[in-house]
């Protein structure tokens, strides 16, 4: 397949630019484009919502118009979408330990999750990740602020979960979660399965 994908990296604050470097180094990559406003989303074939502060995000994202587009595009039109850390919060029906006033969310994965779950004491951490469907060797799951998800919906397919049983990636439909950092390390496999993913789902279109 020599399919060339355009990906958008929602770019309102967080580590957006790792996802970039990332994805630049995988074939199938004809444009990353950096979204801050809704006609950046034209033409994309695919969203990363990438890790920083949730609430920022969505404060952000309402005042610069693109919060209803955004939904549209994952919920309606159904484009891949891939939410890191607070990407993942983000795309969560439903968030525990949400700030005063609560926090505005996209939705669409049917999950309930609980920010900053690991607490104060644990802000970060790295572990080794059995993640079956990139393969062997394990994935190095940089954890910073993480949440994790408390319960899935049945349509839910959980891709990694720590040793405790924390789930901490998953897939629904065309949206992926992971409450770890893979921009982080230099290792491609994740990014590589979502690119995979998009092109299935590209080519299920056709």
């Amino acid at each position: 397949m020599s399919e060339k994908l355009v990906i958008g990296i929602l770019a309102l604050q967080g580590a957006f630019s790792e996802h970039i470097n990332l994805l630049l180094k995988l074939d199938n990559i004809k444009e990353v484009r950096e979204i801050r406003k809704k006609e950046e989303l034209e033409g994309i074939d695919a969203l990363i919502i990438p890790g920083g502060e949730s609430t920022t995000m969505a404060l952000v994202a309402e005042a610069s118009g693109l919060m209803e587009p955004l939904k549209e595009l994952i919920k309606v039109k159904k484009i891949p979408v891939w939410g890191t850390c607070a990407g993942l919060i983000f795309l969560s029906e439903e968030a525990e330990k949400v700030k005063k006033g609560g926090q505005k969310l996209l939705g669409g994965l049917h999950i309930k999750t609980q920010r900053n779950a690991f607490g104060s004491q644990i802000d970060s951490f790295v572990t080794n990740l059995d993640i079956p469907v990139i393969g062997e060797p394990k994935f190095r799951g940089i954890f910073i602020r993480a949440p994790i998800i408390e319960s899935i919906g049945d349509d839910v397919t959980v891709l990694a979960k720590l040793e405790n049983g924390s789930i901490v990636a998953v897939k629904q439909d065309n949206i992926i979660a992971t409450a770890f950092h893979p921009e982080l390390t230099n290792d491609p496999r994740f990014h590589q399965y979502f690119i995979n993913h998009v092109i299935e789902r590209k080519v299920s279109t056709y």
